[in-house]
């Protein structure tokens, strides 16, 4: 629990890892690569005193996982969310099984998606069935950029991505995190494009699509795509570490995404441990938008700072938070209603 001025912030950080980068697991060039490529987001956007060596990033102990994100991290809740790799990694990057063991020892701490691709076919499905079966799985992970054999991606709107989306459906797994961001080397940029969620939450209104990293560099197309769908969602891994060197970028970040859709609908997340939360928890409850952009984007109120850190995600993984950290429903000012209620209202009457 994080508390300041008087105020009690309830913390999920919705998008962590528990990754094996070393040498020993590097398949090839594209493993090292991979992870060096994590390691310059960390040293671009880290605060000077939160860096790691490149030896530190590689992979995290058990307890400097609990420290990093419970003892000092003022998490309440974290969530696993799975990057198989497995042409990179020769025991994958960071699977389900591997997230798994660290939260069968620490239920109360953690919750564990699962992963799936398409490209593994009727044989995936099954495996897809015993994941939610062992770990009881709320939520999963989709890498749409990840390569296979000579495939270099795949897309949501794919017929068998359809077949594990009905799995999906029928598991009660209803939660469906994408990365739709940043590319990431070698993966090939276009496989990360956001458009392909436009099609599939209009197809399964019953699961929450939530958009990692807000679609970035595509924010703007996340933005009118999920203005128009309301169980789309963005996820603001990557997004946050711009807060510390690019106030200002973040700021405009932040304020498209409460323009075009609302608080109910961002998440936090640290990306952990590409960066780690305690930094990111305290910049982002200091954070206001610059006055000279407030005309247009307006302010950080506590209470949408609350939902955004940590009430929205407990909200889709039915997570129960004390009452003491709740936030009040806000009161919409007169003649302003977020451009989605506007574009949803004037669809329902046409």
């Amino acid at each position: 629990m994080y508390e300041k001025d008087g105020t009690k912030y309830f913390i999920v950080d919705s998008h962590i890892h528990a990754w094996d980068g070393t040498p020993a697991n590097q398949a090839n060039r594209y493993g090292e690569g991979f992870l060096n490529c994590f390691y310059d987001y960390h040293r671009n956007l880290s605060p000077e005193s939160e860096l790691w060596t490149h030896e530190q990033f590689q992979k995290q102990s058990e307890e400097k996982i609990l420290h990093d994100l419970f003892e000092v991290g003022h998490v309440d809740k974290a969530i696993f969310q799975p990057t198989y790799l497995t042409d990179f990694f020769v025991n994958g990057f960071n699977t389900t099984e591997q997230d798994g063991a660290l939260a069968e020892k620490h239920p109360d701490k953690f919750i564990v998606n699962g992963g799936w691709d398409p490209r593994d076919g009727e044989a995936g499905l099954g495996a897809l069935e015993r994941l939610a079966e062992r770990w009881q799985l709320k939520g999963t992970k989709l890498y749409t950029a990840e390569w296979k054999g000579e495939s270099k991606g795949w897309k949501l709107t794919d017929p068998w991505a359809y077949r594990y989306l009905e799995k999906c459906q029928e598991l009660g797994i209803r939660n469906i995190h994408i990365h739709k961001g940043p590319t990431i080397y070698p993966l090939n940029r276009d496989a990360f494009d956001v458009a392909d969620v436009d099609e599939v939450a209009s197809a399964f209104p019953e699961l929450n699509f939530i958009v990692e990293h807000v679609g970035l560099p595509r924010l703007e197309d996340f933005c009118w795509i999920a203005t128009q769908e309301p169980n789309v969602y963005g996820g603001l891994a990557v997004a946050m570490a711009f807060m510390h060197h690019r106030p200002r970028y973040f700021a405009q970040i932040i304020g498209e995404l409460l323009f075009w859709l609302d608080e109910n609908r961002i998440t936090f997340s640290s990306d952990y441990a590409i960066w780690t939360p305690k930094w990111l928890v305290e910049q982002f409850v200091d954070f206001q938008i610059p006055e000279d952009m407030q005309s247009e984007y307006g302010v950080l109120t506590t209470d949408v700072k609350r939902k955004i850190l940590g009430l929205n995600a407990a909200r889709l993984y039915d997570l129960e938070v004390p009452a003491e950290m709740r936030a009040a429903e806000p009161e919409v000012p007169a003649g302003r209603e977020p451009v989605a209620s506007e574009l949803n209202k004037e669809a329902m009457s046409s």
